[in-house]
């Protein structure tokens, strides 16, 4: 952080937390910025600072208590929050983001304090451009945007999604080291289809049912083509659309803008990494897996497509890779009976013929399936709480000696199941992650460790090689090798009681390594001017920024 501008008063700079260093001001500085009378006479260092912030959070009894005192440390002192956050990764990172990010969108409107991030609201579409040109920062390297139509597994939250662009963004500097000034988080406030938000008065939304189909459309166009005009080098994080709209948009903008959808590709990419490891602790390979996922919309088919792309890549036939996967929606097991499914459902669809006699008439379920193919894994994206029973579970470990088993919904209270009844109900023998974080599970004296299988450990190193190498495209190649980078650090390969992912404290030097073999890959597939290893290297780590104090 650099000493601020002199022309700025001292209300300005104390009031911009990227300015801000609060009692860490020296004495040099408050005879050059007129600050002395604002602030107490002791001059802090940082150490001290996130001392007695630490103390003061600790008094806040509830999850949502300390999220709320983080956030208000982050608008205050950038700075001060992430060094406070980066001393104690574990113990904070649940709050400022799942599942604890969970419980602050759905009270958004209430716990209303601040501003942070831009809202681009359907009633003022036509001034689209004249507010992204009123955005104060002429350079951005990074932006998260949702239009908060599927906030994690709680669904359509409208403009109280915002805290979800506002966490992914913290998750990018912590852990890919982007400059909080070059971030900036966005919401699409199109309406809402939540009831109870439309009839809340203090709802803070636009107050009217989602906008959709072609004027839905329109107003993303002119969106996305405001911001290209105004920053053209700009990587664009999708997040937390629609199923019906995550993949259209991703296919429409992933060419005309620097872009990637992180419940697509982001899931595909952590679990195909996690898959990767678990596989490879049971010395097996992927092309003998059977595979079930629960849940076939925008996540879990995109973790279908990674998947099968890797067997693909991997010498297996495109007939074979298919017939190893199993898609159970809403309605039950995808089959080609099916009227409804989309054209990415249609090709994991199984033959009716095959699956006609397993459930009741059309209809075939997880219990079902599980009883017929004994899977080796199963994954869940479904946001349907208890949806792994324990006679589901049971009966898939009667059957594979290490059951691969991935309750991924989000926030803990969507999780197919917790992580303390499948390492009970397998006797300890499922290799497991979950989507949100789980403490130990301790049976007969024996310690479990909950391995968290978080987009966190694949979008910051992504994000920050695209950055680095200037790629103008984000490709199904980048997260393919980014996945493999993460599988090789999962501690169950050096010991098979351990995690399939490495702690958090690792994960700032993992995304260092991701960063430089996505911009590799930048280079091959012609989205980057070719540059050395070395300046490659030299461009990460001049981007890579940590929390200190200019002097």
């Amino acid at each position: 952080m650099e000493i601020p501008p002199q022309s700025l008063s001292p209300e300005q700079i104390l009031r911009d937390p990227l300015l801000n260093k609060g009692t860490a001001f020296s004495q040099y500085e408050r005879d050059l910025l007129h600050l002395h009378g604002f602030l107490p006479y002791h001059v802090s260092t940082l150490e001290e600072q996130v001392q007695r912030s630490y103390q003061n959070f600790t008094k806040r009894r509830t999850e949502l208590g300390k999220h709320i005192f983080l956030s208000s440390l982050q608008n205050r002192n950038e700075v001060l929050f992430y060094k406070m956050i980066e001393d104690r990764l574990e113990e904070m990172l649940p709050l400022i983001y799942t599942p604890t990010v969970g419980d602050a969108s759905l009270q958004f409107s209430l716990l209303y304090t601040h501003s942070r991030g831009i809202y681009f609201s359907y009633p003022l579409k036509d001034k689209i451009e004249e507010i992204v040109d009123s955005i104060p920062r002429d350079e951005i390297d990074i932006i998260v945007v949702t239009d908060g139509e599927r906030i994690l597994g709680l669904g359509d939250l409208g403009s109280s999604g915002m805290p979800i662009p506002v966490g992914k963004l913290t998750l990018y500097t912590l852990f890919g080291g982007i400059h909080p000034a070059r971030c900036l988080p966005i919401l699409l406030d199109v309406g809402t289809n939540n009831q109870e938000l439309l009839q809340d008065p203090l709802y803070l939304g636009w107050r009217n049912q989602r906008v959709k189909d072609q004027e839905y459309y329109d107003f993303i166009g002119s969106f996305v083509k405001a911001i290209k005009k105004r920053y053209p080098k700009v990587l664009l994080q999708w997040e937390d659309f629609g199923g019906r709209h995550a993949a259209n948009l991703l296919s429409k903008y992933r060419k005309e803008i620097c872009s990637f959808n992180d419940d697509i590709q982001g899931t595909a990419a952590v679990v195909l990494a996690g898959i990767l490891a678990a596989v490879k602790a049971g010395e097996s390979s992927l092309a003998k897996q059977k595979i079930i996922i629960f849940g076939g919309g925008s996540a879990g088919m995109g973790i279908a497509q990674q998947l099968f792309s890797t067997m693909i890549e991997n010498g297996l036939p495109k007939e074979d890779a298919y017939s190893n996967f199993y898609i159970i929606d809403r309605e039950g097991l995808l089959h080609d009976g099916m009227t409804t499914l989309h054209e990415t459902q249609k090709r994991f669809a199984r033959n009716f013929s095959e699956v006609s006699s397993w459930g009741k008439g059309s209809s075939v379920f997880l219990e079902d399936v599980i009883r017929q193919i004994h899977p080796t894994i199963l994954i869940g994206v479904s946001a349907q709480s208890g949806a792994f029973t324990e006679v589901a579970i049971k009966e898939m470990a009667k059957h594979v000696a290490r059951p691969i088993i991935f309750p991924l919904s989000n926030p803990t209270s969507k999780a197919e199941c917790s992580a303390e009844d499948v390492i009970r109900w397998t006797e300890g023998k499922a290799i497991l992650a979950t989507g949100s974080p789980f403490p130990p599970v301790d049976i007969n004296g024996k310690k479990f460790e909950v391995a968290q299988c978080n987009n966190v450990y694949i979008f910051p190193g992504l994000g920050l090689g695209v950055i680095a190498s200037g790629s103008r495209e984000v490709s199904d190649l980048m997260f393919h090798k980014a996945a493999e980078v993460l599988s090789e650090h999962s501690p169950i390969l050096q010991n098979p009681a351990k995690p399939l992912f490495p702690g958090f404290t690792q994960l700032k030097g993992i995304s260092k390594k991701i960063a430089f073999e996505v911009g590799i890959i930048a280079q091959e597939e012609g989205f980057a001017d070719k540059i050395s290893s070395e300046e490659l290297s030299e461009r990460i780590n001049a981007i890579m920024w940590a929390p200190h104090y200019e002097r």
